[in-house]
């Protein structure tokens, strides 16, 4: 069986698609990752990769479209605008990228179209050649929301390849622990390539203080890096080790106090287990790599998604979610010390556990007709 693989240009999107991609390939499937951007770093992963976004910029890109619409756009530098400006941003990205998606899966031929849910031109192709389509969730959102606000930008490409709609998908896979959101498809157990980066023999271990990881967003834009400065100002009136991953240079260029760190890019998913907290931006993959090790997270609100993946991991009780301005020394000593978060998000690490493995979905694809 062949299986292209279909995800928006940017790391934090397709490395999530990898395992499944990686499990389909051992099973001895022929699988193709079409993405673009910074996502082209999935070629590390061992998988063919093709390029269906050139040039790729998602900030120009939303400086053309966001203007014309500037309510959806105050909403979404809040944190606020649910699919609204999801819909804007990726229904113009889909758009771009269907004729190439359509091009190349005509080329290419697959069998099965595996594509997550700001990457609907997965499904544009999919309807074209008639082939099944299955949407692989990535995020902490409500896919066929998503698809739906996505979709209603796609007018133009739907004509261009003579739809007049897009079909449900086959199936869908759902990957958010129930406890948190509750998703539709068959449920599979979160997991993301890494993407490299080697881990210092001093984070395998746990230090003589409790010890915070602070990352930031794959992505330049707003909100990027504002947990770190705040943790920063914050970590020498706390009882704990703070290892900030890939500072802002701006960060890094300042005096840390004592019980600061920096690294460079490292397997976060490998240090978390050793380490009592994270602090992060509110990313879904951050989200949920905290809840996959069970460690307490402090989210902070932040444009697009941010804000409602922050306000589901404090729904939840599993961390807290806070504006960057609020991380304060008492803050953050919650963090790592309230009893309450620790046991939450053990309990979610659990459901996540529970769940099928990206290789237990296999069959079921193979299944499709």
């Amino acid at each position: 069986m062949r299986v292209l693989v279909v995800s928006a240009p940017l790391i934090g999107h397709v490395f999530p698609m990898i395992p499944l991609a990686a499990a389909l390939r051992e099973a001895g499937h022929e699988v193709l990752v079409a993405t673009g951007g910074d996502g082209m770093a999935a070629a590390r992963s061992g998988l063919p990769v093709h390029d269906v976004a050139p040039g790729f910029d998602l900030g120009r890109i939303a400086l053309r479209v966001l203007p014309r619409h500037p309510l959806v756009a105050r909403a979404e530098l809040a944190g606020t605008a649910g699919t609204r400006g999801a819909g804007l941003l990726f229904g113009a990205l889909n758009d771009r990228l269907t004729d190439p998606v359509v091009a190349l899966a005509t080329e290419w031929k697959p069998d099965l179209v595996l594509h997550e849910p700001f990457a609907v031109a997965g499904a544009v192709a999919a309807a074209r050649l008639g082939v099944p389509a299955v949407r692989q969730e990535n995020a902490l959102f409500d896919g066929r929301e998503l698809g739906r606000a996505t979709i209603a930008r796609l007018s133009g490409a739907l004509r261009r390849h003579g739809l007049a709609e897009l079909p449900p998908p086959a199936a869908a896979i759902a990957v958010a622990p129930p406890s948190v959101l509750r998703q539709d498809g068959w449920p599979m157990r979160y997991a993301s390539y890494v993407g490299g980066g080697e881990l210092p023999d001093w984070l395998r271990e746990p230090g003589e203080r409790p010890r915070v990881l602070v990352s930031r967003s794959t992505l330049t834009g707003p909100g990027g890096a504002w947990p770190m400065p705040a943790v920063a100002a914050a970590a020498a009136r706390v009882d704990a080790e703070f290892v900030l991953v890939r500072p802002d240079p701006r960060t890094a260029r300042r005096p840390l106090p004592g019980n600061v760190r920096t690294v460079d890019w490292i397997p976060l998913h490998a240090a978390l287990p050793a380490s009592a907290a994270l602090v992060h931006h509110g990313g879904a993959g951050s989200v949920y790599n905290a809840l996959t090790a069970g460690v307490p997270q402090l989210a902070t609100f932040g444009p697009g998604d941010r804000r409602q993946n922050a306000e589901l991991v404090a729904r939840r009780g599993a961390g807290l979610a806070v504006p960057p301005r609020d991380i304060t020394a008492e803050t953050l000593t919650r963090l790592v010390t309230d009893p309450a978060l620790r046991a939450a998000a053990r309990e979610v690490s659990r459901e996540i556990a529970a769940m099928p493995p990206p290789a237990d979905l296999v069959a079921r694809l193979e299944d499709l007709p």
